[in-house]
């Protein structure tokens, strides 16, 4: 289901990093100890993951030895970061503009995806790092879906409770609308689909300044 697209304002009070890429296979096996992902792939983004999987899975990375004692703890974007970081500065549809012209540039969507995922950050990254922003897998983000509020926010997330959690960015099998920047849409956070993976957020340590980039 699709949600609405209506336009507001969103402060976000905290920095964060970003995910340069979305999560791999490799990755996900390395801290969890497997993955069901239908396109087999060590460098290809881990899918066939649920909200609960992604959120397992920041859990698990937080507590490994190294990340604990460099104080680094992750978690899945808001949906006001995930947008924020896919746009990069832009407001067009696409991070590259309005039209969708350049897509297979930045892209693996239903046209040019052969009906598969692909290795990550094949494509061309935005202007502040981040690949398959749009496109290759829908990516979990932390809300509950939620009609957009009517006036400003801050570090918005929406009501708890609802029925489904928010996914971003288009996926292999979709047309080239459903990668745009603004397009929302939820699915129950129990279910694994081979259109569905996810990246990291991590908060800045409360010993880093609050200047280092939001990526």
């Amino acid at each position: 289901r699709i949600y609405d697209e209506t336009q507001h304002e969103v402060t976000i009070s905290m920095s964060y990093y970003f995910g340069a890429y979305e999560v791999t296979q490799d990755q996900y096996e390395k801290v969890m100890g497997d993955h069901q992902s239908k396109f087999k792939g060590a460098k290809n983004p881990v899918e066939t993951v649920s909200w609960d999987d992604a959120v397992a899975f920041c859990k698990k990375l937080s507590e490994l030895s190294e990340e604990k004692e460099a104080g680094r703890e992750y978690r899945l974007p808001m949906e006001a970061e995930w947008e924020y970081a896919c746009r990069a500065g832009s407001k067009t549809r696409y991070r590259f503009g309005d039209s969708p012209n350049l897509r297979g540039e930045y892209a693996w969507f239903g046209e040019n995806s052969e009906r598969k995922t692909h290795p990550v950050g094949e494509k061309k990254a935005n202007r502040w790092g981040l690949y398959d922003m749009h496109g290759n897998v829908y990516e979990w983000c932390q809300d509950w879906v939620a009609p957009y509020p009517s006036g400003a926010a801050a570090d918005h997330q929406g009501p708890s409770g609802r029925s489904g959690r928010v996914i971003r960015g288009g996926c292999w099998y979709g047309g080239a609308t459903f990668c745009r920047a603004a397009i929302r849409a939820a699915i129950d956070p129990s279910r694994r689909t081979s259109g569905n993976g996810f990246r990291v957020a991590m908060s800045l340590p409360a010993n880093k300044p609050d200047s280092v980039s939001s990526k």
